[in-house]
């Protein structure tokens, strides 16, 4: 029987809780909030059960940047065009701005999607 050979250890470091800044993106804030943001509008759409071309008509694109949308091909999207998106689609966006934490070197910017609250009408 051969001998497997033996892989050299790699330390395991563990995660800022952003992906991009573990890569060394200089732009991973943006990255992130845009990849956050993506993700809420995919989510609403499929909830909604649109096609791509429903969607583009929605958000008022074409069919083939709802694809990339959907496909998290990003480049082309401003945070500012995401969060755009999202009102076309009914939701709203609420930005909050407070001092960071002490422990923290700087400021970062969080994408949540609120939960859903259910309608009296």
């Amino acid at each position: 029987m051969a001998s497997r050979a033996r892989r050299p250890t790699e330390p395991i470091v563990e995660s800022s809780g952003n992906v991009f800044a573990d890569l060394g993106f200089k732009d991973a804030e943006t990255r992130q909030t845009k990849l956050r943001l993506a993700a809420a509008i995919n989510g609403i759409i499929d909830e909604l059960g649109r096609t791509q071309a429903e969607a583009a008509d929605r958000l008022g694109i074409s069919q083939p940047k709802v694809s990339a949308l959907l496909n998290y091909k990003l480049e082309g999207f401003s945070v500012e065009r995401l969060m755009h998106f999202l009102t076309a689609l009914d939701q709203d966006v609420e930005i909050v701005i407070r001092s960071k934490n002490r422990g923290r070197r700087m400021g970062k910017i969080v994408v949540k999607k609120a939960a859903r609250i259910a309608s009296s009408l």
